[in-house]
């Protein structure tokens, strides 16, 4: 072989070799980032358990408030007869009295109470008078109950309580009153579908639920490689495949925020090989306590996860959000919240979780 010849040859290695390690090294940079090996794997997304109710699930559509209009202000007022008493509460439900002849035990309370405590989509609930103590309580097995009363919720996510649902919450509470021998009273059917109008109304002018988008810079992101971030910042995986909470400091409540990427990302074979190439954080405002500063805890972790992770901060059509953007939503976040509290319905209360679910 000539010295050309083999001049050539090497040459033609050496090039061949500089593609395939060219290619090997794009290969590598486009792979979806692998949590590092120092770290401890992080359970997987099913193997938590979701603090409280989760946000993402089974929610009819809402009307948002609008964060650059005022929030218009709709007052639902209760019976000024009406006392809340135990759960149930006059600001947002229907309550009606059951009187009884005699002391009725918890045993039987709970075998006449029905099936099932929904009518249509809005809870039910029934509670008796305790007869020692005369505090209001869900009926239970060996207590005795000297009256008890039965609610329907006026509004949720759903919409506001209407004719059909009222009809099916006199027909349920009529048959347990039967049971028991007692005598319901109900208020006037019109008076209370009009009330939950009022307050679904209110309700939906109020309604927040922000979410930011994270979004990858350049190379996609493996489950593995987002959930070891996460949960560096203090997000633990929840019972959803694909989605992590920050739980709240009270064991029950709902979670502050949720952490939540592409299920079927999650699932796959080798989620190893699963590009991720955005992350969305969200926050239901009327669900958390103003005083877990959830929308600062919000963009304090979106900044530290986009800083770690080599992202941005979006909105859900992929334009960036500024800091200007962001204050302008806090400032209106603070008046939402001052809102709500006018109301009785302060963020993260019972109430609010119970009207905004």
């Amino acid at each position: 072989m000539s010295s050309l010849t083999l001049g050539l040859a090497i040459f033609g290695g050496l090039v061949l070799a500089g593609f395939i390690g060219w290619n090997a090294w794009m290969l590598r940079r486009n792979a979806p980032r692998q949590p590092s090996a120092h770290e401890a794997a992080p359970a997987a997304p099913n193997a938590g358990l979701d603090a409280g109710q989760p946000m993402d699930g089974g929610l009819g559509e809402r009307q948002e408030p609008s964060f650059d209009a005022e929030l218009p202000v709709v007052v639902a007022v209760a019976p000024p007869a009406a006392l809340a008493r135990g759960g149930l509460d006059p600001l947002i439900d229907v309550i009606a009295p059951i009187a009884l002849d005699t002391v009725v035990s918890g045993e039987a309370a709970l075998a006449a109470l029905p099936a099932t405590r929904r009518a249509g989509s809005k809870p039910v609930m029934i509670e008796g008078q305790n007869e020692r103590s005369g505090q209001w309580e869900s009926p239970a097995a060996g207590q005795r109950y000297r009256a008890f009363q039965a609610g329907v919720q006026l509004a949720n996510r759903t919409g506001a309580l209407n004719e059909i649902e009222y009809s099916e919450f006199v027909v349920k509470v009529t048959a347990f009153a039967d049971a028991l021998g007692g005598a319901p009273e109900f208020p006037e059917m019109l008076d209370e579908v009009a009330r939950a109008r009022e307050l679904d109304q209110f309700a939906s002018a109020h309604d927040a639920q922000l979410s930011f988008v994270l979004r990858a810079r350049h190379a996609a992101w493996s489950p593995g490689y987002v959930q070891q971030n996460a949960v560096q910042q203090g997000f633990v995986p929840g019972m959803i495949p694909g989605r992590l909470v920050l739980a709240a400091a009270e064991p029950g409540l709902p979670p502050i925020l949720s952490l939540s990427f592409d299920t079927q990302a999650a699932l796959a074979d080798d989620p190893a090989q699963s590009a991720i190439r955005e992350l969305t954080i969200s926050l239901d405002v009327p669900q958390v306590d103003r005083a877990e500063q959830p929308f600062a805890r919000m963009r304090e972790l979106s900044a530290a996860l986009v800083r770690e992770m080599d992202g941005i901060i979006t909105d859900s059509d992929g334009q960036p959000l500024r800091e200007e953007t962001m204050e302008a939503i806090g400032a209106d976040l603070e008046q939402l919240y001052n809102t709500l509290d006018e109301r009785d319905l302060a963020a993260g209360s019972l109430l609010a979780r119970r009207l905004f679910s």
